[in-house]
């Protein structure tokens, strides 16, 4: 089949996109051009009524992370608010989710990949 090979990039519109730019390259080390490393990416459009994610944001972006207690302990320890539920953790084949906002509001799900789960 013809299609596809990645996500070549991200694009969205910023207040302030040098400084939105800085945070996420400050903490969570993502670059203008960032060589990620090779996993699984989920394309998942949500129904338009999803509670998943707030209902004034078209998109959240996941990004996967190798140890999501360390990420959330740092992030934490720089004044970043961190939000856990239990039912997101449910899944060892799956993994384990935290979600924190970058400073102009958009909500990022961070994802440790469960052991056995989808590579």
């Amino acid at each position: 089949m013809v299609g596809v090979t990645g996500i070549g990039g991200i694009f969205f519109r910023a207040g302030d996109p040098k400084a939105l730019a800085d945070w996420y390259e400050t903490h969570l080390g993502v670059t203008n051009l960032w060589q990620q490393q090779r996993g699984l990416t989920v394309f998942a459009p949500f129904e338009a009524r999803s509670d998943y994610f707030p209902a004034d944001r078209q998109w959240m972006i996941n990004f996967r992370v190798d140890n999501l207690d360390a990420l959330l302990a740092d992030l934490r320890g720089k004044g970043i608010a961190v939000e856990t539920r239990a039912e997101w953790d449910a899944s060892p084949e799956v993994g384990r989710f935290a979600r924190i906002v970058d400073p102009e509001g958009n909500h990022i799900e961070l994802w440790e990949p469960g052991e056995g789960g989808p590579e």
